[in-house]
């Protein structure tokens, strides 16, 4: 049960930071932010490496690495831009995909397959999203999954929900081959130095804004690198799917912020939408016992 309570962690510590995500686009570059994210990550990790052991790399390590690295750099700025533009409590759902998608990615990348119980699990978080978007339900039995497609937030969270699922898949690739919090310190050092370029071309960033704004810019850093040493912990002690299930939940958290904090709407739909996700997660975790 240690990979659930890690993984759950995951799920908390992430909608906290998407929370100050969301609060630091008000009056920030959304390149910025990005970038923050992954620099400030790497920033609070890497003290890390005077306390562990430093691996021996061989090539698959750079090969997932560079993948990976690629890919959360796209995926992370897909996120920022679809936060900038949509309700918090709207995209952290959508990104629920992201297990659906592995089902596809990590057979063929890495061999690893849920069994049937598992499968129901993840097919449950799915239909939460369906949930999510249920007042669409009145255009017809698809418009649920067509809003999805509707405006360019949700079409971006499903962008990252799709990258996420490949990149998950690099990291434990990565694990593997190095340790869990060498490999995150790497890939947020590979991601910051892919980001620069853009953000030096950016001709929108204020930096009397970022000076007002940097400490949600530290704090996005500090909850990010929290949520992903731990996710890398707990992908070494289970399936990629099973994790990635798990911190998916995220959006039921997500959800409450975005209306205590942000004063969301359509509240109860996305309520009963997370909470067809848990019931989910409590089918993922029973399938370890099948």
């Amino acid at each position: 049960m240690s990979w659930f309570l890690l993984a759950f962690s995951t799920a908390f510590f992430e909608s906290i930071r998407d929370v100050f995500n969301k609060k630091a686009l008000k009056d920030i570059n959304e390149y910025v932010v990005a970038w923050s994210l992954m620099f400030f990550s790497f920033l609070f990790l890497s003290p890390v490496l005077l306390f562990i052991e430093i691996p021996t790399l061989e090539s698959k390590f750079w090969i997932a690495l560079l993948s990976g690295g690629f890919l959360n750099t796209i995926a992370h700025l897909a996120l920022i831009k679809a936060l900038k533009i949509s309700d918090l409590s709207k995209v952290a759902p959508i990104t629920t995909f992201t297990p659906l998608f592995i089902l596809i990615t990590s057979p063929f990348m890495i061999g690893e397959f849920p069994n049937s119980v598992g499968l129901m699990g993840i097919g449950l978080i799915v239909v939460g999203c369906y949930v999510l978007n249920l007042k669409e339900r009145q255009k017809g039995y698809l418009a649920p999954l067509r809003s999805l497609f509707a405006e360019t937030g949700s079409r971006l969270a499903l962008l990252v929900a799709f990258l996420w699922s490949i990149s998950s898949n690099f990291d434990k690739i990565g694990v593997q081959n190095s340790s869990p919090l060498f490999w995150v310190i790497s890939l947020f050092l590979c991601m910051s130095l892919m980001m620069l370029p853009l953000v030096l071309a950016s001709p929108r960033i204020n930096q009397q804004q970022i000076i007002r704004g940097l400490k949600d810019l530290v704090l996005i850093g500090i909850f990010n690198a929290i949520t992903v040493a731990i996710q890398m912990t707990a992908i070494t002690l289970t399936l990629v799917a099973y994790v990635i299930a798990v911190k998916r939940t995220s959006a039921l958290f997500s959800v409450g912020f975005g209306y205590f904090i942000f004063q969301e709407k359509e509240v109860k739909e996305r309520l009963a939408g997370a909470a067809i996700m848990v019931l989910g997660v409590v089918l993922i975790t029973l399938s370890n016992f099948f």
